[in-house]
């Protein structure tokens, strides 16, 4: 069982996939999968009082049953697990600058969390566009463009209107 500070439960994601797998009749047996994930039949009845744990398992047994065992699901399942490679390799004192930024700008990426490509720079620098069509047709559409201006507010109390 890992023990390494990404889990916040004693069972892993890989876990809930094997078990999925061997209730579809599929995969590993349970034994097998008891002795690669280094836990026993007491485990096993903990994590089944974990909500979490059980709704991971349906969720991977309703993919498997609609959708077959695919390419796709199995490489999920292994990026899952090299998530944890990766965190180990980015807190690694000997491993270089350059691999650690690629680690952290992949992780960025796969969880989704690059800033979106927009082809208006105004709307990716936090400006705002608005358009109002007030003609039925295109050839009466009217673009205005305008520049945003900062407007110093004189908050220093003197009143001396």
């Amino acid at each position: 069982m890992d023990s390494l500070p990404l889990h916040l439960t004693k069972w892993t994601d890989r876990l809930t996939f094997d078990i999925a797998l061997c209730l579809e009749g599929s995969g590993e047996t349970l034994d097998e999968i008891k002795d690669r994930h280094r836990i026993d039949a007491s485990d096993l009845l903990v994590f089944n009082q974990d909500k979490v744990f059980l709704k991971r398992v349906e969720m991977y047994r309703e993919e498997v049953r609609e959708k077959g065992l695919t390419f796709r699901l199995k490489a999920r399942a292994q990026a899952e697990e090299l998530l944890t490679t990766s965190y180990m390799l980015i807190h690694d004192p000997a491993v270089s600058p350059a691999v650690k930024a690629d680690l952290i700008k992949s992780t960025v990426k796969w969880a989704g969390l690059e800033p979106k490509n927009t082809d208006d720079n105004s709307v990716a620098g936090g400006g705002v566009k608005i358009m109002i069509n007030l003609g039925s047709t295109p050839s009466d559409m009217k673009v205005i463009d305008a520049t945003a201006r900062v407007i110093e507010d004189d908050t220093s109390g003197d009143d001396d209107d």
